[in-house]
């Protein structure tokens, strides 16, 4: 640990970079806040959307992407990529200190931990950093926001406009009471 800390400690006078990864889809508030917390601990943040073979997103690649960019203008020290293949693969290849997940109930916290020691085992040199956002996004996952649009919820709050506005394009409401 005092060698992972310390090597952590050396970069920070250097330009550290933070991967953020997940699939992003859609992008929720919850993400937002994530990412604008790891903006004030690294450098640089990378916003990385996981392309995984195995799930069927609703958004492609290219449309995460933007829904990104256009909800995240105000944060200048980000930036957008995506990735397949192990994280921490990526995170070296990109010069990334840090792997930064956010926590946001005690269930994740397990499959959380799992991960990241896992992640240690494989590339030592990348920490994980976890970050818990604001307690009114705490409950958030796009897995709900999607459930609670689709069957006509109030989603107005948890996602920003763009993101709104692409899932009334591409989901039909179930209005019926």
């Amino acid at each position: 640990m005092a060698i992972l800390l310390s090597n952590f400690i050396e970069k920070s006078t250097m330009n550290r970079i933070a991967i953020y990864p997940g699939t992003f889809d859609p992008i929720t508030n919850g993400h937002i806040d994530i990412i604008e917390r790891a903006s004030h601990l690294f450098h640089r943040v990378i916003v990385a959307i996981a392309v995984n073979p195995a799930k069927q997103p609703l958004f492609s690649v290219e449309e995460r992407r933007e829904m990104i960019l256009q909800s995240t203008r105000q944060i200048k020290n980000m930036e957008v990529d995506f990735f397949n293949g192990l994280v921490v693969n990526y995170a070296e290849a990109r010069g990334a200190v840090a792997i930064v997940r956010g926590l946001r109930a005690v269930s994740d916290f397990e499959y959380e931990l799992q991960m990241a020691l896992m992640n240690r085992k494989l590339k030592e040199q990348v920490v994980t950093v976890f970050l818990m956002p604001h307690e009114q996004n705490i409950y958030l996952n796009s897995s709900i926001v999607k459930e609670v649009f689709s069957f006509g919820g109030d989603i107005s709050y948890l996602v920003p406009d763009v993101v709104l506005k692409a899932l009334q394009e591409k989901i039909p409401r179930n209005l019926d009471k």
